[in-house]
């Protein structure tokens, strides 16, 4: 963990200096580059995001059975204070920005950086507490599928209503294995594949996909 915190942090710093560099067209050109009609930095908002929301939805589901979430208590914590996390912010740019012609924008400080949250947290190693990682790996969670709802609410141009309707009939597909107890990974895996496609394809954010895919799949090995 702290590795992959310290590979991050270096990268952002490397990204900061190239954006503001001679280089920046360049650099900005690499983001931009397509890849199957799909900019490079679409493939990783909605693509490898994906996959790190299902590698933490995983961690939250151990969490939620055996772990620190186990009980309703605590578990409402982190809750409610992802609950704060985005009111509190939309309403003071709300307070800001009311009758301006960005008042649009409250949508935009809801959202925790997961990401960032967590690779900083993990500089600090075993000195942080595994509460605290779980609590705030919970929170971000929470905050950004709250966002992601709001955004698809109130941002978005046009849902696609028969893709979204695909995408659910697989993760309610995927839920009924659960319940039959099916423990092999590969039909989670295909059906995960298949939901975020259409998900994808529904106009709201793919990486909901990942948390999705995390708790369709069974908690351990059924023995």
């Amino acid at each position: 963990e702290k590795s992959g915190g310290i590979v991050l942090i270096f990268c952002t710093i490397i990204s900061l200096i190239l954006a503001n560099s001679a280089y920046h067209d360049a650099y900005q050109s690499i983001w931009d580059f397509k890849i199957a009609s799909h900019s490079m930095t679409h493939w990783i908002n909605d693509g490898l995001m994906a996959i790190f929301f299902l590698l933490i939805g995983l961690e939250l589901e151990r969490e939620i059975y055996i772990g620190e979430l186990s009980d309703l208590r605590q578990s409402m914590l982190p809750l409610l204070a992802a609950l704060g996390g985005m009111v509190v912010p939309a309403g003071i740019f709300l307070l800001l920005n009311h009758a301006t012609a960005t008042q649009a924008g409250a949508g935009i400080p809801m959202a925790t950086d997961i990401a960032f949250a967590l690779g900083v947290l993990s500089l600090l190693g075993n000195r942080v507490p595994p509460a605290l990682k779980v609590f705030l790996t919970a929170l971000a969670v929470i905050d950004d599928l709250g966002a992601i709802v709001v955004i698809a609410i109130f941002y978005s141009s046009g849902i696609a209503w028969m893709s979204l309707s695909i995408a659910a009939g697989i993760f309610i597909f995927l839920l009924v294995l659960n319940r039959l107890k099916v423990h092999n990974l590969i039909p989670y895996l295909v059906g995960g594949v298949a939901m975020w496609y259409f998900m994808l394809n529904s106009g709201i954010h793919a990486t909901i996909t990942g948390v999705l895919l995390a708790f369709a799949i069974p908690f351990g090995d059924g023995s």
